[in-house]
């Protein structure tokens, strides 16, 4: 069995960090993922998926990312379930091994939100797994235009 998620999105809001009662960095935030397909009206549908880090990675994305940033996210899909009230309520959320970073705060004049092409731009911070202790460098070639609107 395989249960292994990729996603491509901006953030909606900026993250949120936490600790747990045993010292342990949780972040979350919400990326908005657009549809490789138009609705009958000829618009283009976008998701709101929650995505949650741990650790190095949580305090990295939390101190980095910001509202309107562009992030590729890969990890797992975990389903919390919750009752109250006699009710049950469902919360998909992305469990976040790795993430990208595809563009910093300055890569972009301000309320800028169109896809633009930031190829051979190098990231400090491009990708840090919950496992990993030390800081990669990697060099990203963006080349499609993503449009979220917000």
């Amino acid at each position: 069995m395989l249960n292994r998620i990729i996603l491509i999105g901006r953030l909606t809001r900026d993250p949120e960090m936490r600790y747990t009662s045993n010292g342990i960095a949780v972040t979350s935030f919400t990326l908005a993922v657009q549809r490789n397909y138009a609705n009958q009206q000829g618009e283009r549908e976008v998701d709101f998926i929650n995505i949650v880090t741990w650790r190095k990675l949580a305090e990295h994305c939390a101190q980095y990312l910001g509202k309107g940033q562009l992030v590729a996210v890969e990890g797992s899909l975990q389903i919390r379930k919750n009752e109250s009230g006699g009710r049950t309520y469902i919360n998909p959320e992305v469990v976040a091994d790795n993430v990208r970073f595809l563009e910093w705060r300055g890569d972009r004049p301000a309320n800028d939100y169109g896809g633009q092409n930031y190829g051979g731009h190098s990231n400090d911070f491009g990708t840090q797994s919950n496992d990993e202790a030390d800081d990669d460098v990697f060099d990203l070639d963006l080349g499609d235009d993503f449009d979220v609107p917000f």
